[in-house]
């Protein structure tokens, strides 16, 4: 929730084959009330409808706002449609199935300011075929993936890659056997940011680069507390949120951990934040061991946290990691991409859901357009599949998605 991820990408289809370049991206800050306004609208807080309607006004205006800046600056100032992931505000799940989920960021805000169609709420109809609508970045890693084992221009790999984004949560996707596994692993900067928020008292919400974090030692008795939450020895397919893993949480785990012992003793915040980085290290390493990874494709705003990657490069080891520049995509814009590569294919027609990830019944087509200036008119149906996602140059006189 700290800023609007936008990226402008030219995008073709080729047979089986998705052929992405990426012509830049960003992260546009959202206005500090806002920010503070989405963060308070969370789990454990109350959000009434007028607070509602308002977010999800504001949040679409910034949403045009960011598509604009990507437009005039990538986009030579015209693109053929807008894809929104938008941004999440409540995600429902109760006994291991999702039951609903709520992306907020008005679509019609983005049309207006573009002129162009977008399509949005790309995870409400996975969820109504029975799967978590999550993580969705399986299908990007997954073809990503397939064509650096095919043999493209990328390194290969020894053997199983797992790509993972560290964002509020953690996700793995794992494409070595016969279907994609993928999955919400737990908390990345979720709970790190909570505690951030509790301990400088709204001063502060988050570690820049996990400076604090690198100068705290593990507590122990609170990492075992941490580890045994029955959530990471669920099987997949699973997802979670900030509406289980908050500020809430985090201190209900510190009382039962701390007793009656006095609060003049209670851990400090650099201690604290080592101990909820070797959480989110330790959990993914224990999911990427269960797949036997070779190498780590790590992506998402946690790659800019140094201590946290150092933690996860021992957890891991002797399993590779790497960024995902390495294999040809932006850390920081991978779910920008993901946006754009999403709404792509709903536009062509084609499914954009990974049941076998997210435990949808089968593949649908996701995605609900928003018209632009002009009236819709879509193209014919792609009459292949796409398996594979191939990085490079496409054709300039193609749609630009963004």
């Amino acid at each position: 929730m700290d800023a609007v991820d936008v990226a402008v990408v030219d995008l073709a289809l080729s047979g089986d084959a998705v052929r992405l370049d990426t012509l830049g991206t960003d992260a546009v800050e959202y206005p500090p009330r806002l920010r503070a306004r989405l963060a308070a609208a969370l789990p454990p807080g109350r959000c009434d409808t007028a607070e509602l309607c308002q977010l999800d006004t504001e949040v679409g205006q910034a949403f045009a706002a960011a598509a604009r800046h990507g437009l005039a600056r990538w986009g030579g100032g015209a693109a053929g449609l807008v894809g929104s992931l938008g941004q999440t505000i409540y995600h429902w799940v109760d006994g291991g199935r999702c039951r609903g989920t709520l992306q907020i960021g008005q679509p019609a805000w983005i049309a207006e300011a573009t002129g162009l169609p977008v399509i949005s709420d790309l995870r409400a109809r996975d969820v109504a075929a029975g799967g978590h609508g999550a993580p969705l970045a399986a299908l990007l890693d997954s073809w990503w993936l397939a064509a650096v084992s095919a043999g493209s221009d990328q390194p290969p790999s020894r053997g199983t890659t797992v790509a993972l984004n560290l964002g509020g949560i953690a996700n793995i996707t794992v494409a070595s056997g016969p279907d994609v596994v993928a999955y919400d692993t737990g908390p990345a900067n979720a709970l790190l940011d909570a505690a951030c928020l509790e301990l400088t008292r709204g001063r502060h919400d988050h570690d820049p680069g996990g400076t604090l974090a690198a100068d705290g030692r593990v507590l122990d008795g609170l990492l075992d507390r941490l580890l045994a939450d029955p959530y990471y020895a669920a099987p997949p397919p699973k997802s979670t949120g900030k509406e289980y893993f908050n500020g809430d949480y985090l201190r209900t785990a510190l009382a039962s951990w701390w007793g009656d012992r006095p609060d003049d003793g209670r851990p400090g915040t650099a201690d604290l934040l080592a101990t909820l980085v070797e959480l989110t290290a330790r959990t993914v390493a224990d999911a990427c061991a269960r797949h036997r990874a070779d190498r780590v494709v790590v992506s998402g705003g946690g790659v800019g946290n140094r201590t946290l990657m150092s933690a996860l490069a021992r957890a891991v080891a002797p399993a590779e990691v790497v960024t995902a520049e390495a294999l040809g995509l932006p850390s920081d814009g991978k779910e920008a991409c993901l946006a754009a590569l999403l709404g792509f294919l709903g536009w062509h027609g084609l499914p954009a859901n990974l049941p076998s990830a997210t435990g949808a019944s089968g593949p649908r087509l996701l995605g609900s357009i928003t018209p632009g200036a002009d009236p819709l008119t879509l193209p014919q149906p792609h009459p292949q599949r796409p398996r594979r996602l191939l990085l490079g140059e496409v054709d300039r006189q193609l749609p630009t998605a963004i």
